[in-house]
């Protein structure tokens, strides 16, 4: 089997598709399938004071968090920006999260930085480490070989797993393979976003319909809450989160970043985009809150319908994840 790689862009590196990505997402809806995410960070936070320390400084609930239960938790800047996004879970004694490629050392360097005098340690554990995202659950080979198993309300209805890169190969084995393609088309046809390629840096949690999946909107005081809170209580987020079902006669599909036009004037920017073995062409978009939704939109020159997935009124996602 020949995996087909990216060159470029966040996912390089990883198998894009195995030589058929229909049949791979179509496999990958069925059930059993294992997807080689080996270029995503690992972060490990230890130390007795980690959950509360880390719920003073990110957007999650964190002081009574049960091993084994998965979250998703932001750090914001002070004007409620995304900079950071970890996808975790404790299993009693440390805290384990993964991140988009490249984010983890920024991470982890940051929150070094807010250590003080707090009982923690922060690693960059993604030289050991792997991500492995599976349909149907490694139950097997995480008792046997101690796999770190996280699924949360992002996790797309399957799990990730931090496998030791020096098992990765034996655990990729254990499932039929599918590449990032396969992935991408769920997430997008599910509208949960990727920070850092469904963003930009001048997103805020509700635009992107993430209150309630990666923002507590009730516990104490941290870095960005004040936007988060207000946008919350008097609605109207600047943007919102829309899919788009893209032309499907034009054999191209929009570059993430690029711009959304309505009538030659830029109202938004592109995100991940793909092809859905049933869908056809989508993508994800952040659009001006003002834009009429049935507006039909181009994409990096393409034209776009637009589906809601964030209400713009209030910032909540409007459609049930998987």
């Amino acid at each position: 089997m020949t995996a087909i790689l990216l060159d470029r862009g966040l996912d390089a590196g990883v198998p894009w598709h195995y030589g058929d990505p229909m049949r791979e997402q179509r496999q990958l809806a069925s059930g059993r399938a294992v997807v080689d995410l080996s270029h995503r960070g690992v972060i490990a936070v230890t130390g007795p004071d980690r959950l509360t320390w880390l719920h003073s400084l990110t957007t999650q609930h964190l002081l009574a968090l049960a091993p084994g239960v998965g979250v998703t938790t932001l750090v914001l800047s002070p004007q409620g920006h995304l900079e950071h996004a970890l996808y975790g879970v404790d299993d009693g004694e440390t805290f384990w999260a993964h991140t988009e490629p490249g984010a983890a050392a920024p991470a982890v360097a940051w929150l070094d930085r807010m250590r003080f005098m707090m009982r923690v340690e922060v690693t960059d554990r993604s030289d050991e480490l792997a991500v492995v995202w599976s349909a149907d659950p490694l139950a097997a080979e995480a008792a046997t070989a101690g796999l770190v198993v996280r699924s949360g309300l992002d996790s797309l209805g399957g799990q990730e797993y931090l496998v030791p890169r020096a098992r990765l190969e034996a655990v990729l084995a254990t499932r039929p393979r599918v590449g990032t393609w396969a992935l991408e088309a769920l997430r997008i046809a599910s509208g949960v976003p990727r920070v850092g390629l469904d963003t930009d840096h001048r997103t805020i949690p509700n635009e992107i319909g993430v209150i309630g999946v990666a923002v507590h909107l009730e516990k104490g005081c941290y870095r960005g809450q004040e936007t988060v809170a207000r946008v919350h209580t008097l609605g109207r987020p600047p943007r919102r989160l829309v899919r788009l079902h893209l032309d499907g006669s034009v054999d191209a599909l929009p570059a993430s970043g690029a711009a959304l036009e309505l009538d030659g004037r830029p109202v938004g920017v592109v995100g991940g985009s793909v092809r859905h073995y049933e869908l056809g062409p989508i993508a994800l978009g952040l659009v001006k809150r003002n834009v009429d939704v049935g507006a039909t939109l181009t994409a990096d020159g393409i034209p776009a319908n637009q589906e809601a997935l964030v209400d713009p009124e209030v910032g909540l996602h409007v459609r049930p994840r998987l």
